[in-house]
């Protein structure tokens, strides 16, 4: 809800423009109506959510004489004048037309001349207090400069708008780009240990460690041992194929010998 602390100011003045243009165009209200409205809305009206779609409250209502002044300035003259100026016009035209007709004929009566002059009077005294309460040029200024700095507000604003948009807009991509910057990281970190695990492995291949050379110490005292191992037996299968020929030699002798023998 809007707090105004008087109608007469210059946001209540510009609430006042606001009120009478939904009366008129957008509720679509006769001129009588949208007058009556707005006119008892600068007497004495607080709540104008009655009347229109606004949740504005006037604090100080003006007063009969006050409010009154304030209808004829910020209405009536400012969106009234021309019609007034008209009919000033027109009874002024109506005026002349009598006269004449009384002039160069008796079929107008002194009355009715007389209720012209009336006529045109009036009109002339109501145009008169209207052009009384006409709006000051320093008033017009105020204003301007008022819809000026509005208009500058609102600009701020739209700009601090699309700054902020904008702003999240980089704090959305600094995340995905921190995100991908940790993802980046872990694989650096596991590419680092394979590396370290590789250089160990690669250590260990050009140099061994005391562990593996003892065993490849005893491997060596096996596999010579090994070999002395089957140089013996192949001595020993020697020596029996040696024993076995001789063996074989003396039984074909033997055998010989005992056939010649026996011959």
């Amino acid at each position: 809800m809007k707090n105004i602390d008087t109608l007469s100011s210059l946001d209540g003045r510009a609430t006042l423009a606001e009120v009478y243009n939904e009366l008129r165009f957008e509720k679509q209200l006769s001129n009588f109506s949208t007058l009556l409205i707005c006119w008892r809305i600068c007497v004495r009206e607080r709540e104008l959510f009655r009347y229109v779609k606004k949740d504005v409250t006037v604090l100080h209502p003006l007063g009969i004489f006050s409010g009154t002044g304030l209808w004829m300035e910020e209405i009536l003259n400012r969106y009234y004048f021309t019609t007034i100026n008209s009919f000033v016009y027109f009874g002024a035209a109506i005026l002349l037309v009598l006269i004449g007709l009384r002039r160069f004929t008796n079929y107008v009566n002194p009355d009715i001349v007389l209720g012209g002059v009336a006529f045109e009077a009036l009109m002339l005294i109501f145009m008169f207090v209207v052009m009384l309460f006409t709006p000051s040029e320093e008033l017009e200024t105020l204003k301007a400069r008022t819809n000026e700095n509005q208009n500058t507000i609102e600009d701020l604003i739209v700009e601090v708008g699309e700054i902020s948009r904008d702003f999240a807009a980089v704090v959305v991509q600094l995340e995905k780009l921190s995100d991908s910057f940790q993802e980046v990281l872990k694989q650096q970190s596991n590419l680092t240990f394979l590396i370290g695990k590789l250089s160990d492995n690669y250590s260990d291949a050009s140099a061994p460690n005391p562990q593996m050379l003892e065993i490849m110490k005893e491997t060596n005292f096996a596999l010579s041992e090994f070999k002395n191992t089957v140089n013996n037996l192949n001595n020993a299968a020697e020596l029996l194929k040696r024993e076995e020929i001789e063996i074989a030699v003396r039984k074909e002798v033997e055998r010989v010998l005992v056939n010649k023998l026996t011959q």
